[in-house]
């Protein structure tokens, strides 16, 4: 008797350890506590709908006495609007990152207004970096995909969520689900892992469970842009976008990365301003589609977690729908949480309004409010709410994620041409180095000519702008003939109401004469890899999919033969190169 009960014992062990055989499924989010659902039942109506709204700011703390204070008073002490997200300030036509300290000062000014803590997230797709200054500039996601090693993510993910806690950013609205497979895509491209859904669903997996490692500090993370933003060619920002295809296509491609961060306890979903047809046949943007939202999202694909909405004043909206009809419609779709409404406070009182008259019902209120209080009690909010200003140099800009994002960079630089050897640089003294930045305020391309430059001393190297005369730049196209090679470094990256995603001014014909002359041309794709498709005569052919510094550095140190180009695309380009394609190069 007591040997059968060994061997039992012992046969339930080895069951109990051994790997299950099927993935784990999603587990349901903890049910909202006690204390959450007193808190909604001392809450008027007007109070859990404005919990639903988010706001934007800047990270600068205006004047107490200006309009735009005053405005975040009515708005947070008054209104009471549940979170903020921050953006960039954009002047003349350059991105301005806000100030680590003066990011943690506002939210503590704007958390001693709010009579409910406030929830704070950020569109920190590549880490704080994306919205920060004095962070680490991680590359974009694509270039994690050409690395392709899962522990990489995992480690951008983690390190996003410790920079994200000691700024007072309790949620990551990353990372992008998208798959890329529109080459002409302008505004998903690099920050996506990739085309293969495969792939871009192990590397969402990884980067969520990176970004929840540490339990003791908690941050929500949202995937996005559902059901799925990569097969377009319209930038959502400036008009709508389609999804074509099939369900069956949509399925094993668009919503596959979905399904992985659903499996993975993604805290919430983030939707798209596009049309769907093969799921809802009303043309409809997703976020206010009750098919998209409700049926798929919730129903068929079985999330839980909060739904928030693309940015709601995004011309793939506004144009079709007013501020109040869209935050209506959004709620009646399934959204808990409104983005960025055009006129908050006029937001939540068209829902109050459709409250009022019967076209939402309190209970689908309460629904949303209590997910977003839940996971503000999630995230700490209520036990501790303002930001330790004196630990954030303690966080921030680690020289152990400085090496990080190098090696990452390095990684991911990508060979796809390389006639005649041309790279690593054979004759470097006599070369030429041409970098096209896209403003003349920007500062890309400044840490590749330094770092080249400081290897090569002898070497040419121009800096340009989009804005520079075409006459001009035939000129230096006719003065390289003297080159032994010309390497041309092209910045173009993804920005809201950025573009097309190809050379600006007269960039084009400017490359197109440097390939019509002698010395071979050595073209590089600093962040959109596309842009290979226009120069298919080019002696070599390299990607970064990044334009952050460390890719900079990894282009300068490849071309000076200190270390070997190792990646594989992670996106195919047509009439250059298939998925997965890379070559290696030398080490001098």
């Amino acid at each position: 008797m007591a040997r059968r009960l060994l061997v039992c014992f012992l046969a339930a062990l080895m069951a109990w350890a051994a790997p299950a055989r099927k993935p784990r499924a999603a587990a349901k989010p903890a049910g909202p506590s006690s204390d959450v659902r007193a808190l909604l039942r001392k809450m008027t109506l007007h109070q859990r709908i404005a919990q639903l709204v988010m706001i934007p700011f800047h990270g600068e703390t205006p004047h107490p006495r200006s309009r735009q204070a005053r405005e975040f008073v009515q708005l947070v002490r008054d209104t009471g609007v549940g979170g903020l997200i921050l953006l960039n300030r954009v002047s003349n036509g350059t991105v301005q990152n806000a100030e680590p300290h003066a990011v943690a000062a506002f939210l503590n000014r704007m958390q001693r207004l709010a009579k409910i803590p406030l929830i704070a997230g950020a569109d920190f797709e590549r880490g704080a970096s994306m919205r920060v200054s004095g962070t680490v500039r991680h590359p974009h996601l694509m270039a994690f995909g050409a690395v392709n090693d899962l522990k990489f993510t995992r480690a951008l993910g983690a390190a996003t969520a410790r920079e994200s806690r000691a700024l007072g950013i309790h949620w990551i609205f990353a990372p992008s689900a998208d798959v890329n497979n529109n080459p002409d895509n302008p505004i998903i491209n690099i920050r996506s892992f990739g085309e293969d859904p495969e792939a871009v669903s192990s590397h969402v997996r990884a980067f969520i469970e990176g970004a929840h490692e540490n339990p003791g500090s908690p941050v929500l993370v949202s995937a996005k842009h559902f059901p799925g933003h990569g097969d377009t060619n319209v930038d959502t920002h400036l008009g709508m976008a389609t999804i074509a295809g099939g369900r069956d296509r949509l399925d094993r491609v668009e919503l596959a990365p979905f399904r992985a961060a659903i499996a993975a306890r993604a805290d919430s979903v983030m939707t798209s301003h596009v049309t769907v047809p093969a799921l809802d046949p009303d043309p409809v943007p997703a976020t206010i589609s009750p098919r998209i939202l409700g049926r798929v999202l919730r129903e068929e694909l079985g999330f839980r977690g909060l739904i928030i909405t693309d940015a709601m004043d995004m011309q793939a909206l506004t144009r079709q729908f007013p501020g109040g009809e869209a935050a209506v419609r959004a709620i009646e779709a399934g959204a808990d949480l409104l983005l960025m409404p055009p006129r908050p406070a006029a937001a939540v009182d068209a829902v109050a309004a459709a409250v009022k008259s019967g076209r939402l019902s309190a209970k689908r209120i309460d629904e949303s409010a209590i997910r977003v209080l839940a996971a503000k009690a999630r995230v700490g909010l209520f036990r501790r709410k303002l930001v330790d200003t004196d630990q954030l140099s303690d966080v921030l800009d680690d020289p152990d994620e400085v090496t990080f994002a190098e090696q990452v960079a390095a990684r991911a630089l990508t060979l796809l041409r390389n006639e005649g050897s041309v790279v690593p640089l054979r004759d470097a003294p006599r070369a030429c180095l041409f970098t096209l930045a896209e403003s003349r305020h920007s500062q890309l391309g400044r840490t590749l000519i330094d770092e080249l430059k400081a290897r090569v001393p002898a070497l040419r190297s121009t800096w340009l702008d989009a804005s520079m005369p075409e006459a001009g730049l035939m000129r230096m196209a006719a003065e390289s003939a003297t080159c032994s090679a010309v390497a041309v470094a092209a910045f173009v990256a993804p920005s809201a109401n950025g573009g097309d995603g190809t050379l600006r001014g007269a960039y084009h014909p400017f490359v197109q004469a440097l390939l019509a002359g002698r010395a071979p041309v050595i073209f590089i794709a600093m962040g959109n890899p596309y842009l290979l498709r226009i120069v298919p005569n080019a002696a070599a052919l390299m990607a970064t999919f990044s334009t952050v510094p460390p890719a900079e550095l990894a282009v300068a140190r490849a071309l000076a033969g200190e270390i070997a180009i190792q990646g594989r695309t992670p996106v195919s380009i047509p009439g250059v190169a298939a998925l997965g394609a890379g070559l290696a190069s030398v080490i001098r």
